[in-house]
């Protein structure tokens, strides 16, 4: 999968679930204020990490995941054929 698949596939799962307009889904925005997250839509965003990618975040490294980019640069270096 490459990099331009994962951000489209990501974003588009964002947009759906978040309600929010993917124009606002920018790679250097932080993911927690531009989506206005709780702790509970935080564990939804995993989810879709790991449903849609097959990609599972601990929560240990959850909090170095600041920015798109980062979730971004996470999956792809995570993606189980990538390993």
């Amino acid at each position: 999968m490459t990099r331009e698949e994962i951000i489209k596939g990501i974003n588009q799962e964002i947009v759906e679930e978040y309600e929010v307009d993917e124009s606002v889904i920018k790679p250097d925005a932080v993911i927690f204020d531009t989506l206005n997250l709780d702790s509970l839509s935080l564990v939804d965003l995993v989810g879709i990490v790991q449903f849609k990618f097959k990609v599972t975040i601990p929560t240990t490294e959850l909090k170095s995941i600041k920015t798109f980019n980062d979730l971004y640069d996470y999956i792809e270096t995570h993606l189980p054929e990538n390993k």
